[in-house]
């Protein structure tokens, strides 16, 4: 494997020593992890390919716990990258070498539940799909519901702007969230957003969703919690083709629908996620659809029949609507467990995240499968298909020497083709270490700047997750000097529309 962590990213000296009786003014027992088989469930997140251990592990339960680790580092200059659940897919958990893991593992409680202003208030380490449990007795929910929502921890869809099957509808976590409270890294506990439908002021709420632990560490967060639709319907279409899939999704928006949720699976998936979880999906097409419509009975009626016809007019083979909610549950939850049903069927694999425009899916996916002929590897679709977010996933043996750096290749490739067909390098998942060469495609020295400014602003030391998101720009000339420059198209056969 490639070194995780270049010379750049890693001028830090440390006096572990001193380190560790610093933190142990504060932290005691299990809370604070110093030999490596304690840490080694901390060296890597989700994208178990990058492995780094720590200098310590921290586990703090308190603010005033978090706020001494922050104070401790900040006065020693040593590095802090900040961890919840740890399902991350682009390395944004992984440790630095020199620097303190601080895991918010503990901090998992709802501490509010306001269901007449529908708002909850909860701290980082609290599950997604904890959120709506609780809000269940109330008729109400939690929106954003990535695929891991059954293990991935609040803290960590804000620091990565996590979306889900619904974020067509409902938006992203940056669209669900109303405050954030953080510790800077000199140490002080702050506040961005409010209640409110606005606050006064610069949008750093915005501008700390999605900031991958970069300029804060998250302590507790206000989320908006929505009624449940009255009624749902789930539609299931098969397709003989995935270009035919593609541009019915794209037939779908164009008619004025959004629907609640609009996923995409191609055969591979399909065949791994039934022989996984029996959702009774068809194993002999190329892909199938999965459309959901929520609302009033009346719209969602109308909609069914729309939608019906245009996957019709679109090509579809077979068109199933769900007879009750356990079937439709059984639809999604063959799509929510398609990751772990592809881990059945290949050693490894490696999920990328990149977002295009609807109407250059059918292109994409053929693109893909020419790179994969080219490299010799599998891939399996899975995506949201109502924004254009592709989650491809790069089947690979890790046991077998080169074959993991020739799939980071291959994921490399696909983000840019994502980039030249007017897409970005990620739709939910974060840069992380992942994605860090491709962010010097799609971004212009001018504006990698101005990402170093902000930074700054919040980390003028750079202790927060260094190396991480923002290259710096010498790593882009180097780049540049071997693979494209910005602005090239790397596909100049791309259809125009």
């Amino acid at each position: 494997m490639a070194s995780v962590y270049r010379t750049e990213d890693c001028q830090f000296t440390v006096d572990r020593d001193a380190l560790i009786r610093r933190l142990g003014e504060a932290l005691q027992g299990d809370s604070l992890l110093v030999e490596d088989e304690a840490m080694r469930p901390y060296e890597c997140d989700g994208l178990s390919g990058y492995r780094q251990m720590p200098q310590v592990v921290a586990i703090p339960e308190t603010v005033e716990q978090a706020r001494h680790v922050v104070q401790v580092c900040a006065q020693m200059k040593v590095p802090v990258v900040a961890r919840g659940s740890g399902t991350s897919l682009s390395a944004g958990a992984l440790p630095h070498p020199q620097g303190v893991l601080l895991s918010l593992a503990r901090f998992n409680r709802i501490l509010d539940l306001d269901d007449e202003r529908r708002i909850a208030t909860v701290q980082p380490g609290v599950r997604n799909l904890a959120i709506s449990e609780a809000a269940a007795p109330y008729g109400l929910y939690y929106a954003p519901d990535p695929s891991s929502q059954i293990a991935c921890s609040i803290g960590g869809n804000v620091a990565e702007n996590a979306g889900g099957v619904h974020c067509l509808k409902y938006g992203l976590t940056v669209h669900n969230v109303l405050e954030v409270t953080m510790i800077t890294m000199d140490g002080e506990v702050v506040t961005v957003g409010s209640k409110a439908l606005d606050s006064p002021g610069y949008d750093l709420l915005a501008v700390v969703n999605g900031s991958e632990g970069m300029l804060g560490i998250i302590v507790e967060i206000k989320v908006k919690l929505l009624p449940e639709p009255p009624t749902k319907d789930v539609l299931l279409a098969s397709f003989k083709d995935v270009e035919t899939a593609g541009n019915a999704v794209a037939g779908i928006i164009a008619d004025g629908i959004i629907p609640g949720g609009l996923e995409m699976m191609d055969g591979p998936a399909i065949r791994a996620a039934e022989d996984f979880v029996h959702a009774g999906y068809p194993t002999d097409v190329a892909a199938i659809l999965i459309c959901e419509l929520d609302g009033s009975a009346d719209d969602v009626q109308a909609q069914r029949e729309r939608v019906r016809a245009l996957l019709e007019e679109s090509g579809a083979d077979e068109i199933r609507v769900a007879r009750d909610d356990e079937e439709r549950a059984r639809f999604w939850a063959g799509r929510k467990a398609a990751f772990p049903a592809v881990g059945r069927i290949s050693p490894d694999y490696y999920c990328i995240d990149g977002t295009i425009p609807r109407r250059q899916l059918a292109y994409v996916l053929q693109e893909m499968q020419k790179l994969s002929d080219e490299y010799g590897l599998r891939v399996v679709n899975v995506f949201h298909a109502g924004d254009g977010n592709l989650h491809p996933l790069v089947l690979y043996d890790g046991n077998v020497e080169g074959e993991f750096e020739r799939t980071e290749e291959l994921g490399g490739k696909i983000l840019e083709l994502c980039i030249a067909v007017g897409g970005t390098v990620t739709g939910e998942h974060g840069v992380g270490m992942e994605k860090i060469n491709q962010m010097c495609v799609q971004f212009p020295t001018p504006d990698l700047e101005q990402f170093h400014a902000l930074k700054r602003a919040f980390d003028p030391k750079g202790l927060l997750n260094p190396g991480k998101a923002i290259p710096t720009l010498n790593r882009c000339a180097e780049f540049g000097a071997m693979h494209v420059h910005h602005g090239q198209l790397p596909h100049p056969d791309i259809p125009r529309f």
